[in-house]
């Protein structure tokens, strides 16, 4: 249909998740999607070759960056030299640009699990049984280790953080579109992370995922706060996914998904009617 936007919507449909077809979720996004804009699908790896020809760029299911980080750096370095409209925008302060931000918060006291990249800080730590290693720039438990404290003081320094392990009740999820809460899913189990059912935050609750949501400060895109409740009731940030995050649509009803889906589309138009670039 001509004057229609173009989307070319990056996903990696053949990306293996641990049991979790994430190439169900992109399938039946474009599928909605293509109400509203003309979409090609294409693997991240072949984003950078094509993505002039389009209006704008939606990266959603692409598998974790350090699989492919030099032709990542390459997509982004691209997308700014045209002025690439790119979604989510690649102004994100999150996962987008690794783990410093766990840091910043850290050091901003924001209610995010404590963390450290250097040996001379290891006091900041509350004491634990034991300590969660994990490469800054590390996704889906990649490169994660578990260490007593003892052990701390001879890693090598430079590219990891160290946390200490929580225990937690529960880990649950926030889904945003642009600031806008869409639905949350919880894991009741804490040894099940991606069994989840629905939740049904408090005002409390949503107000602990805007204050993420609002630190990042992206105009425009999709977001989810991933946190978990200590045994005292509290909430801790464990990530801010802005990058691509899973959203596990085939978890939540037909209306929550339906009203996803608009909030969505709603977002596009508005990102694709805003000054080029990001």
């Amino acid at each position: 249909m001509p004057g229609r936007p173009s989307i070319l919507f990056v996903t990696d449909l053949a990306y293996d998740a641990r049991g979790r077809r994430y190439c169900d979720e992109d399938i039946f996004l474009t599928s909605r999607l293509r109400n509203d804009f003309d979409v090609a699908l294409c693997h991240p790896l072949d984003a950078t070759a094509l993505m002039d020809a389009f209006d704008a760029v939606v990266v959603r299911n692409s598998g974790p960056v350090l699989h492919y980080q030099r032709e990542y750096d390459a997509f982004r370095e691209h997308a700014a030299a045209r002025g690439t409209r790119v979604y989510n925008p690649l102004s994100g302060r999150a996962d987008m640009v690794g783990k410093q931000y766990l840091l910043d918060l850290t050091a901003a006291a924001y209610p995010v699990i404590p963390t450290i990249d250097r040996p001379q800080d290891l006091g900041r730590l509350p004491e634990a049984d034991q300590y969660v290693v994990k490469p800054k720039a590390g996704a889906d438990s990649i490169g994660l280790s578990v260490l007593p404290r003892e052990r701390l003081s001879t890693l090598a320094y430079g590219d990891i953080l160290v946390q200490p392990r929580i225990d937690f009740r529960y880990e649950v999820s926030f889904y945003f579109v642009d600031d806008a809460f869409q639905y949350a899913l919880h894991a009741p189990d804490p040894q099940r992370r991606w069994v989840l059912e629905p939740y049904e935050p408090p005002e409390a609750d949503l107000d602990f995922a805007r204050r993420f949501i609002d630190w990042n400060t992206l105009d425009h895109g999709i977001q989810r706060v991933d946190a978990c409740r200590t045994p005292e009731g509290e909430l801790l940030l464990v990530e801010l996914e802005d990058l691509n995050p899973y959203l596990s649509l085939d978890l939540v009803d037909g209306p929550t998904r339906d009203t996803f889906v608009t909030s969505m589309t709603t977002s596009l138009h508005r990102f694709l009617a805003a000054a080029p670039g990001y």
